[in-house]
């Protein structure tokens, strides 16, 4: 499951990844002196309430690397993955410290070649009374320019902290876990903006924006579920999700035109 939030209108959702397509599940709106991590820890409560079973593992960015938040989840037997980037947390020091003498997994997935390092047993995050473990990912993506059709070489960094064992999730594991954040980024805001017009933020009651935008999250839930358990694979592979939705809009538009009084 993953943790965003929509800055514009103060709102934290949550989004359950499953193997077809990702579901919206629920939000929540940030209340008055109160952060973003509190308002997140509200609506997780809501969802490990709600659905108990649903889900193991909760990814966050770096804002959700807190103690409180991994306390919560450990508590609620589930665990958390979050982006370690803070130079100044003696954690990240330990781990800059360790990675020489660690040695790391190389993986290619398609264009992408992958250092893996895996480095547990990690006390230096005091607040946290238990030990943790950090996965960094060292990565090299072959892109081709289309303007040149030259091909380019990217590299970037990427560490996760987080409690879960390496005999339970190996790192690979953990590395496409942690890519997989962006997901909500993709199909979820983006896609509620682009094509769903979210990104206007009507002046009602406050509850009234909140189911706004649940009515939204179940319109879209809907929609994939249609296009990815009814709609045939070979058809669907012919066609982009846009394909099916104007074709959803023409229906609508012809029965509105059909029963419309004379």
């Amino acid at each position: 499951m993953y943790l965003p939030t929509l800055s514009a209108c103060s709102l934290v959702l949550a989004m359950l990844s499953l193997e077809r397509f990702p579901l919206l599940l629920d939000l929540g709106s940030q209340r008055q002196g109160e952060d973003e991590v509190g308002a997140a820890l509200r609506l997780l409560e809501r969802v490990v309430d709600r659905y108990p079973r649903a889900f193991e593992v909760v990814l966050g960015d770096a804002l959700y690397l807190r103690a409180k938040v991994f306390e919560f989840l450990l508590a609620h037997r589930k665990h958390g993955i979050a982006v370690l980037k803070d130079e100044t947390r003696d954690l990240w020091q330990d781990v800059q410290g360790l990675i020489p003498l660690e040695q790391p997994v190389q993986e290619v997935d398609g264009r992408t070649e992958r250092r893996i390092w895996d480095i547990t047993g990690l006390e230096s995050w005091e607040s946290l009374k238990v030990k943790v473990r950090v996965v960094r990912s060292l990565e090299t993506k072959t892109v081709t320019r289309q303007r040149t059709a030259e091909k380019e070489r990217q590299k970037s960094e990427w560490m996760w902290a987080t409690t879960l064992t390496a005999d339970k999730v190996s790192a690979p594991r953990v590395v496409l876990l942690g890519h997989d954040r962006w997901l909500i980024e993709n199909q979820a805001l983006n896609e509620l903006v682009t094509y769903w017009y979210a990104d206007h933020v009507y002046r009602h009651h406050p509850q009234a924006i909140i189911a706004f935008w649940l009515t939204l999250f179940l319109a879209l839930n809907l929609f994939r579920a249609f296009t990815f358990l009814n709609v045939k694979p070979v058809l669907r592979a012919r066609h982009t999700a846009l394909y099916f939705a104007k074709l959803f809009l023409s229906d609508l538009h012809q029965e509105t035109f059909h029963n419309r009084s004379p």
